[in-house]
């Protein structure tokens, strides 16, 4: 029997960076000898990439290899720009991919919840994609890399530890979830060092995260949510500094906005006349975490809090997108809220 053809075209859509970057680090294995895996991977800017370059880099063939990878990164632009002006040779173009070519287009989005439907953010701008990939799945596939939802983190931490030749007992999966929240990158890292600090024989407990991980990332990220509460620039900015020695920008641009989206939920169950045992219970943490939240809620108006979550969504955009530094933008940030 013939092996089944390869798709040439590959839509890999979502906001898990980790997982996005294992599927193209596999598309990459798959090239065979690592060396010519090399030179036969090409990445791509698709905030200023032109179809002619697309084009042209698209149908070389490879070189002393069976396959060729375009890895297009900020895919979104590019697709939504051409939805609008010309589609068609977008389309003639991912018809005639050869075989040898893997066309990886990443498309940073996310699914949002709204009177009970699930839906894709940012779907109305590449959906001429998506539409041409389902009426030709064997040229084309849609790979969909969500971040889990924060109630099945601990599963995803149980899972990864697994995975990673360790073990965790469940009170310490939930213990950790609770503080790093749906950031699968940073909670890679995490469990990594857990696994690394009891040993491979050993099984993580909830006391080993609190002394490596849990009181570290709730001191710091609650300490600066106080002081920009408390408009307190120096401390706020001592904070952030704190942060930034301990996580890259990327990631602790998750943590913040995680952060702010509890604060938002929090206040909204305030706002109500909820209880800290409401926001317990409605929000899936634990009991100190609860308390925190309801007290730092009160700090802010849930219109500060809907502005300052607006802007950090364009921190998020700049950084990915090749604008403001990050650490540039969040020091303004601190700033400007604080004054």
């Amino acid at each position: 029997m013939a092996e089944a053809s390869k798709p040439s075209l590959y839509l890999l859509r979502g906001d898990d960076n980790a997982r996005i970057k294992e599927i193209l680090a596999g598309f990459q294995a798959g090239l065979g000898d690592p060396s010519m895996a090399d030179l036969n991977t090409i990445r791509l800017n698709g905030e200023m990439l032109s179809f002619e370059a697309l084009q042209a880099d698209a149908l070389t063939i490879p070189f002393l290899a069976d396959r060729r990878l375009i890895i297009v990164e900020n895919a979104r632009t590019m697709l939504a720009k051409a939805g609008k002006d010309s589609p068609q040779i977008f389309l003639d173009l991912f018809a005639a991919l050869p075989e040898s070519t893997a066309l990886v287009m990443v498309v940073d989005d996310q699914v949002s919840k709204r009177r009970g439907e699930r839906n894709w953010e940012n779907q109305k701008s590449y959906a001429w994609v998506t539409k041409w990939i389902e009426e030709n799945g064997e040229k084309g596939i849609i790979i969909d890399c969500l971040l889990p939802v924060d109630e099945d983190m601990p599963a995803w931490i149980l899972r990864k530890a697994k995975e990673l030749g360790g073990a965790f007992r469940p009170d310490a999966a939930h213990l950790l979830a609770s503080y790093i929240g749906n950031n699968t990158l940073q909670a890679g890292h995490e469990i990594e060092k857990l696994i690394t600090y009891v040993g491979k024989s050993g099984v993580v407990e909830p006391d080993d995260v609190t002394l490596l991980t849990a009181h570290e990332q709730e001191g710091s990220i609650f300490s600066l949510t106080d002081a920009l509460g408390e408009r307190n620039a120096v401390k706020a900015m001592q904070e952030f500094q704190l942060l930034t020695e301990k996580s890259d920008v990327i990631e602790l641009s998750g943590m913040i906005h995680r952060q702010f989206r509890m604060l938002i939920q929090a206040r909204e169950i305030v706002d109500e006349g909820g209880s800290v045992q409401q926001i317990e219970k409605e929000m899936k943490v634990l009991n100190f975490i609860a308390r925190k939240l309801y007290t730092q809620a009160q700090r802010f108006s849930l219109r500060q809090l809907l502005d300052i979550f607006s802007r950090l969504l364009d921190i998020d955009k700049g950084i990915k997108t090749g604008g403001m530094p990050g650490q540039t933008a969040y020091e303004l940030l601190i700033a400007d809220l604080t004054r």
